[in-house]
Order: structure tokens, then C-alpha cells, then sequence
């Protein structure tokens, strides 16, 4: 049973702590996949550091009466490679030196911006740096001539307009010219749904016997290279294709569906893989920052990068009647929270309750309950184990659901310095108020307890199968 509570806490961040209390069942873990960088809820994507407002010229707000810094950032992905992005959240800092995510438009701010969006990815494909020909670009926007900072500048004042709804002016006429061209002749294209790589879920379960699956590898690359971890053969199990071929140091299309082949004697134990690819991330993916509040970006330009993703599966001993359980954790900026997820892969119905709603789960079935939290507030779900000490799985972020034109943003210009900027705030260097002082503080609770107990047959059974683990 999971049960939550509210309360409100000294930073008054919207936390979600999760408490597996399993009494007799399995619980299936996220393995590889929970070793994510900042146990992200993610099960895949390409992540990266947050680097330098690299290109860039000035341009007008006319809400803000200010003068900023607008154009292209640089960020280092992890495991090499580098990409370009511009801002699609004018209101909120970015900070250097930060992690960010790769994701998909609807866990992000442009979630409930379909046609803004596909604007804004028209913008991308048809100007700097997409198009490098800059005599080109100026000749189609009417301009005399543009170099590559006024490109920029002229580009992310247009992308402002549809994901921000801010009046932004380039300073230099030529890059006005490319803004207003930009904002007028911008068509609706579709959303780059393929990731870089991901594996979908990242966990599954089954009985030893069984095949524990599918997990369904998503890249844009040609293939994916799977590897089995060596905790897979140590246990007898082979990771295989739908057809039953083994997979393992092997190169696999997008669609492909992998399984975990679990020897019929097999203990109750874990295994996991990992894919790689090297690609380009898509024009028009949304980098997220990872646990931290800061500008949401969307992706202009990419080297060819380097991507990982893992997935694990849990199982446990055959003609088990007992119910399999597995926890996930994705954001969810449609519904506003966290979608909590558990799968029951065991013999016998699963009953959990969360935020005052109960799901019963049957056999081989799936329940998701989303947690609400508040825009750019912090959350936290931690799974335990059965007796409540050891910590088996941890989902942590800050969900970045809607951009704010409203918020503090960029330094305004002044006298005595360069042009009010948008560019990063140094890590550690922020002037930004900690989250207990900033957005809906007054309003946000913190759910203080998530306890996740087997139920297999009401009060009793519950009571019997914790007494049954202590004995």
C-alpha cells in the first residue's frame, strides 16, 4: 500500500518521497538504469554541461525595457561531442556548468504549445546555423548582410516570439530584418520524436523461465551497439531479439525489441545491458536542466556525440505466486506532476495507494498514478526496501513544464557594463534566490511519505507477510 501525506517543509520544495515497504515479493529495480546521471527519471537521451553564451548580439525587450545578450550557447555532451542551443524560456536564468537532459517537446515547456513549437523547429531547420550560407540567409530576409553573431541574435529573438511571447528587437537592422522574416514565414514541423538513444522502460521483470521484456531501443542512429553486463552470463541469462537471437556486442535498428532470457532454475537475482551509439542529436530536441532550475533549451546544431543508456530486469523463482512489483518514474508536463508507475510481473493482483488514489494491478499489468508538482519546483521519490532502511531506487528533478516571460531572466543593461545579458550565471556565482523564495513557495506541499507495502489478500495478508520477513 502506498500512502501519502502533505506538508509543507523549510524550503518548501515539492518533494515526492517514495517508501517500498515489500513484505514477501520481489522488488524489480532499476539497476544500471538507476546509476542515471542524478537519478533523473529518464531512460535515455543524451545529457550535457551547460556552457558559454557563445554567439551572440544585442537585442531590445519591450516588456522588460532592457537591453540583452541573445544568440547561440555551447554545451558539452557527455562522452564527447558538442552542440548548439538556443533559449525557449526567457524568464529564467541559465547556469553554467549545470547538467541537462535530452527530451521531447512533451516534457517540456512547449508541451501544450504544438503549433509554436513547430514554428520554432521551422526557425531552427531554416536559419543559422542550420544554414550557414549567410549571404543566402540575409538575401531571402531582406537584409543587406549578416554575420553570424547578428544571425543568431535575429534567429533566437524570432524563437522568443512563439516560446515566450516576448517582443525582442535586434539592435542591428540587418538581424531585425531576419527576425521579422523569420516570425512571418515560419510554417508548423513535426516534433523530432526519435531520441539519440533510449531504452523503453529502462526496468522489466519476470519469473525465472520466462523472458523478461520487451525493451524497446528508440535512437535516430543508424543502430545501437547492446552489450549484456557481465552480471547476465554469471547468472545463465542471455539477453535475445524477438526472434530469439542473442544480442550482445551486436548492432540493432531503432524499433528493435530486446528481451532478458531467464534460465527456468535460476535464483531470484538482476541483470542488466547497456546501448551506445554515436550521432548527432536531432535539430529541434529540448535539453531539460537536471535538478536544478535553469533556462530550457532547444537544440540548433550537434557534433557527432557519444550516447549511453542502460536498462535492467528482475526476477524471481519460477511458479512464484506471489505478486513482482517494479517501480518507474517519468514527468509528465501534460498532466503536471510525476507519473508513477508499477508493474506487476509476479503471480497474484498488486494493491498500491498514492496521493489518496489505489490502483490494483493484475498480473503482467501496469498502474501509473501521477504525483501533482508545481512548475520549476524541486521533486524527490525514493524507493526502500522491505524493512524501510536501504534505498533501492531514487527519481529526483525539478520540473521544467512552462517557460516564465515574467521572471527575473536577464540582467537588464546598465550604464557601466556590456549589454544586459542572458548568457549563463557562473556556477555557484547566482544571485537567484534558493526555491524556497521563488515560484508558488506559499502554495507547495511536500509529500513527506510514500509507503508501498505487499498486499496480496487485504489487512491480514499484509500483517502476515511482514511478521513472515522478520521471523
Amino acid at each position: 500500500m502506498i500512502s501519502v501525506r502533505r506538508r509543507l517543509v523549510a524550503r518548501l520544495a515539492a518533494t515526492a518521497v517514495a517508501t517500498a515497504l515489500f513484505a514477501g515479493g520481489a522488488l524489480a529495480t532499476a539497476g544500471t538504469a538507476a546509476a542515471d546521471e542524478d537519478n533523473a527519471p529518464r531512460s535515455g537521451g543524451a545529457t550535457a554541461t551547460l556552457k558559454e553564451l557563445e554567439t551572440w548580439d544585442t537585442v531590445k525587450v519591450a516588456h522588460r525595457g532592457g537591453t540583452f545578450k541573445a544568440g547561440l550557447f555551447t554545451m558539452d555532451v557527455h562522452g564527447g561531442g558538442t552542440i548548439k542551443t538556443y533559449c525557449i524560456d526567457f524568464g529564467t536564468d541559465a547556469k553554467t556548468n549545470h547538467n541537462y537532459q535530452e527530451t521531447g517537446w512533451g516534457n517540456s515547456s512547449l508541451a501544450e504549445k504544438p503549433e509554436q513549437a513547430g514554428k520554432i523547429h521551422w526557425i531552427l531547420q531554416n536559419s543559422y546555423p542550420q544554414v550557414d550560407d549567410l549571404a543566402g540567409l540575409a538575401e531571402k530576409a531582406g537584409a543587406n548582410s549578416l554575420t553570424a553573431e547578428q544571425a543568431a541574435a535575429g534567429t533566437q529573438a524570432a524563437i522568443w516570439h512563439f516560446s515566450d511571447n516576448v517582443d525582442a528587437t535586434p539592435t542591428n537592422k540587418d538581424a531585425e530584418k531576419l527576425a521579422d522574416w523569420l516570425r512571418g514565414a515560419a510554417e508548423v514541423v513535426g516534433e523530432p520524436e526519435v531520441p539519440s538513444l533510449s531504452l523503453e522502460p529502462n526496468q522489466v521483470g519476470a519469473l525465472a523461465g520466462q523472458k523478461a521484456g520487451p525493451v524497446t531501443v528508440r535512437t535516430s542512429a543508424s543502430g545501437a551497439t547492446v552489450t549484456t553486463a557481465p552480471d547476465a552470463a554469471s547468472q545463465g541469462v542471455s539477453v535475445v531479439d524477438g526472434a530469439g537471437n542473442i544480442v550482445d556486442g551486436t548492432s540493432v535498428a531503432d524499433g528493435t525489441e530486446l528481451f532478458f532470457d531467464i534460465p527456468a532454475d535460476a535464483a531470484p537475482g538482476q541483470a542488466s545491458l547497456t546501448a551506445s551509439v554515436s550521432t548527432p542529436v536531432s535539430v529541434g530536441r529540448v535539453f531539460t536542466g537536471i535538478n536544478t532550475k535553469t533556462q530550457t533549451m532547444i537544440l540548433a546544431g550537434s557534433t557527432e556525440s557519444s550516447v549511453n543508456a542502460g536498462a535492467s530486469a528482475n526476477w524471481a523463482e519460477a511458479e512464484t505466486e506471489e505478486p513482482l512489483p517494479s517501480v518507474t518514474a517519468s514527468e509528465d508536463c501534460v498532466a503536471g506532476g510525476v507519473a508513477v508507475t508499477v508493474t506487476n510481473n509476479g503471480g497474484q493482483d498488486y494493491s498500491f495507494e498514492l496521493d489518496g488514489q489505489q490502483l490494483v494491478v493484475a498480473p503482467g499489468e501496469s498502474g501509473t498514478i501521477t504525483v501533482p508538482v508545481e512548475n520549476k519546483q524541486a521533486y524527490e521519490i525514493v524507493v526502500f526496501d522491505e524493512d524501510g532502511t536501504t534505498e533501492i531506487e531514487r527519481f529526483e528533478g525539478v520540473l521544467d513544464c512552462q517557460s516564465d516571460s515574467e521572471g527575473e531572466g536577464p540582467e537588464e543593461v546598465t550604464d557601466e557594463e556590456e549589454p544586459g545579458t542572458n548568457e549563463p550565471t557562473p556556477d555557484g556565482d547566482s544571485e537567484e534566490p534558493n526555491l524556497a523564495e521563488t515560484g508558488s513557495s506559499n502554495n507547495v506541499g511536500m509529500i513527506a511519505g510514500i509507503a508501498i507495502a505487499l498486499l496480496v489478500a487485504g489487512g491480514a495478508a499484509v500483517l502476515f507477510f511482514r511478521k513472515k520477513a522478520k521471523a
